[in-house]
């Protein structure tokens, strides 16, 4: 019998952590041992041999572990194929209670104040950079472990919509606008055609921006 193993939950709430959930499995008994020498071989890499990850693949396979998580705790269990977006909607509501992003209400005195003068009672929410970030990675992840792209949950047009939902109604709270940014215009490459003296053609680059 595999051995049973603790779950505790850390919550992060930060805008550059994408208001993550960790999951730290302890384990508390430890019955199995393989004890045939011909199972050795299908030992995993250790993780100093292994190649190193990037942040960003790191913190995709982080947050791709606490969704799958999230859905073993529901009761009952919900697999990944039948996973849908309303799932994951509930799934960013749920993290909220991790958020450090002061949200003010209607009736508070700082509602739509960037810099509100003092405290106040108004619940911390997820930063919906933070949820757009998540909902980018989780995106990539369902595809990358098999998920079809006609069928990515992540891609939904009900979660585009409830993210647009949560930064209007961020925006006005905390009396920050939120701005679009602006794409880099990409220069043109021209090439003019210029005849030399020995009758070989030259060819002149010439950027110039795009209007």
């Amino acid at each position: 019998m595999m051995s049973s193993e603790k779950i505790r939950e850390v919550g992060e709430g930060s805008s550059s952590s994408g208001g993550a959930i960790n999951i730290i499995a302890t384990p508390l008994n430890n019955h199995h041992r393989q004890s045939s020498s011909s199972l050795s071989t299908l030992a995993p890499t250790p993780a100093s041999s292994a190649p190193q990850l990037s942040r960003y693949e790191s913190q995709k396979r982080r947050d791709w572990n606490t969704f799958g998580q999230y859905l073993k705790n529901q009761r009952p269990p919900v697999s990944l194929p039948q996973c849908n977006y309303n799932h994951v909607l509930d799934f960013l509501r749920y993290l909220d209670q991790f958020g450090k992003t002061k949200v003010h209400l209607h009736g508070c005195l700082f509602f739509g104040q960037p810099e509100p003068p003092g405290p106040c009672t108004c619940p911390l929410r997820q930063a919906w950079g933070s949820l757009d970030a998540l909902i980018g990675r989780l995106r990539a992840a369902y595809e990358e472990n098999g998920g079809l792209q006609e069928t990515n949950p992540f891609a939904s047009g009900a979660i585009r919509v409830y993210l647009r939902e949560v930064r209007d109604s961020q925006a006005k709270a905390r009396g920050i606008p939120y701005k679009k940014k602006k794409k880099k215009k990409r220069p043109n490459l021209q090439i003019k055609a210029s005849n030399n003296n020995d009758g070989a053609t030259s060819a002149n680059f010439q950027l110039q921006s795009t209007t």
